[in-house]
């Protein structure tokens, strides 16, 4: 095994793996520029005109989530704590995919609303949606500069770029193609860059399999390593905290599978977006449900290099330098793969941090144009002056987005920071949320302050971590009960102030359509437990498949 801190993370590129780097770029760009064409409205920017077939939304949805946080953060995930960064599959997000599918799309997609914060807006009060807008376009930014940092990081591999150029680069690719054609050069872009993201992870496993001696000859070096057989199981040791998680099964049944699985999953509208997209509510109920079916493999493609680069690849784990566990994908790719291979598995991370980063983008461009520009700033102008300022959000996202990569630079795990973003701003969305769409009498102003008050119990646990006034077994540890803080203190915080406010609940017929139980045509109960007339497309049973699949899967590494 050869020690990379001393030589560096440049990888051997050769001219054919810049030709077919070169070639994506040229497919992604033309791309944008084709889908520049069908740009009429600022519905067809925004929301692809609400046009797009299922599994090209289901595609893109599982795709826009394929960036920083999976790739590089799960595989740096896979050699920190073994085989328990499956419970991010398949107990932390597919259970809470078939449910957006399911349950909560019928109100999306039924309500016509164009953002997550404008059916806020709609159930709750101005505030609400105002403060969830704000936190929104602030969380999508952070998020952004974590994919853009990712990216970088593989430039400055590729070329020996300094960190900043790369990060420069990287951001004005993406900034082009979204900027051209929208949304719909999104999807369109994360539904090749899908394919293009297995094609280069594929080989990164199977070579690296080889080499360790297979499955068996992989289990047998991780029980030898720091993590030992504790690494090769995901619930076997969680009746304490004495795993590598460092997490019971209850922080990661509730915290993990309930709390931040869902608050992301059912109310990110960087997903939900895709979903609203689709061509008609079968379409946008199915578009998660597909997401659900790859989800379940990836960790094929991403825990499992992570494992192998933490028994190839000696002195992986270090706190900084070229050792950090951020960096497992990168020296494998370095080790294993020959030149023409490495030009594929390059695009493939370069396509899955353009991926991610264009899905925060275009959630912050429509979030920031529709929810806060148009509602709060400049009412009732045309429809170009919408697009108009879309196209100049984009720009300004990605200027923001170039300097949060330079806080994600500071974190050795990027997953660590990323779950902490989602305790703090998903978790007390998604108790707010699913409150009020299920409990008609709870108020506007309950909504605004059990958000409020969610989003500061998360903080006060975060900061109490950071300065050593709690104690917790790990980074991860702490967004699992920071999520739990947050999602009881929101839904306690909302019955309370229901009570107190109890005189300014709004009337059935303002509710119609997004609470449960006072659905029209297309969010009544009715809407939700059933599904497709065609059996194999119906939204219950494919969800009900993925579920089963998720359990069937966890018993060879209980």
């Amino acid at each position: 095994m050869r020690t990379l801190a001393a030589e560096g993370l440049r990888l051997d590129v050769g001219i054919v793996d810049y030709l077919i780097l070169t070639l994506y770029f040229v497919t992604v760009l033309g791309i944008g520029f084709a889908a520049r064409r069908a740009i009429k409205s600022s519905a067809d920017f925004f929301l692809s005109g609400r046009s797009m077939p299922a599994w090209v939304t289901g595609l893109a949805f599982v795709s826009a989530n394929l960036g920083a946080l999976e790739i590089i953060g799960m595989a740096a995930n896979g050699a920190e704590y073994g085989l328990m960064t499956l419970h991010y599959y398949w107990v932390g997000a597919v259970p809470a995919m078939v449910f957006l599918g399911i349950v909560m799309m019928p109100f999306y997609y039924g309500s016509k609303v164009h953002s997550v914060p404008e059916f806020l807006r709609r159930r709750f009060n101005r505030p609400t949606h105002l403060f969830n807008a704000l936190s929104f376009a602030l969380a999508q930014v952070l998020i952004a500069g974590v994919n853009l940092y990712a990216l970088a990081l593989i430039l400055q591999a590729l070329l020996g770029w300094p960190l900043w150029l790369s990060i420069v680069i990287g951001a004005a690719i993406v900034l082009i193609y979204i900027t051209l054609g929208g949304l719909s050069s999104a999807i369109y872009n994360e539904v090749l860059q899908f394919f293009v993201i297995l094609a280069g992870l594929i080989p990164i496993t199977v070579v690296g399999l080889v080499k360790v001696g297979g499955i068996d000859g992989l289990m047998e070096k991780v029980r030898e390593s720091p993590l030992g057989e504790a690494g090769l199981h995901t619930f076997a040791d969680t009746a304490s905290t004495g795993n590598p998680l460092g997490a019971n099964w209850i922080g990661i049944i509730f915290g993990l599978g309930f709390v931040l699985s869902f608050g992301y999953w059912t109310t990110n509208f960087a997903e939900v977006q895709r979903a609203l997209s689709a061509k008609d509510m079968s379409a946008a109920r199915r578009t998660p449900i597909i997401g659900a079916f790859p989800k379940l493999l990836i960790p094929a493609v991403t825990v499992i290099p992570g494992l192998i680069a933490l028994v190839t690849v000696k002195g992986l784990g270090a706190e900084n330098g070229d050792l950090v566990y951020n960096n497992a994908i990168p020296l494998l790719m370095r080790d294993l793969l020959p030149n023409g291979v490495l030009g594929v598995a390059v695009t493939g991370l370069i396509a899955s941090f353009m991926a991610g980063m264009a899905a925060n983008v275009s959630g912050f461009n429509t979030v920031f144009t529709y929810d806060i520009w148009r509602a709060y700033i400049r009412k009732d102008r045309d429809d170009a002056h919408y697009i108009r300022v879309g196209r100049i959000a984009t720009i300004g996202g990605v200027l923001v987005g170039i300097g949060t990569a330079f806080i994600a630079a500071g974190f050795s795990n990027i997953m660590n920071y990323i779950q902490a973003l989602f305790s703090l701003f998903n978790a007390p969305l998604f108790a707010t949320f699913i409150v009020g769409m299920f409990w008609k009498k709870m108020t506007p102003w309950a909504g605004f302050w059990s958000l409020l008050l969610g989003f500061l119990a998360s903080l006060t646990l975060y900061i109490g971590h950071l300065t050593d006034v709690f104690h917790f077994n790990s980074d991860l540890e702490e967004s699992f009960w920071g999520a739990g803080a947050a999602f009881l203190t929101a839904v306690v915080v909302a019955v309370v102030v229901t009570i107190v406010t109890r005189g300014t609940s709004k009337s059935d017929d303002e509710l119609r359509g997004l609470v449960y139980g006072l659905g029209g045509q297309s969010t009544s109960s009715d809407v939700i437990i059933s599904g497709e007339k065609v059996w194999w497309r119906n939204p219950v049973l494919l969800g009900t498949v993925a579920l089963v699949l998720a359990v069937v899967l966890y018993i060879p590494v209980w």
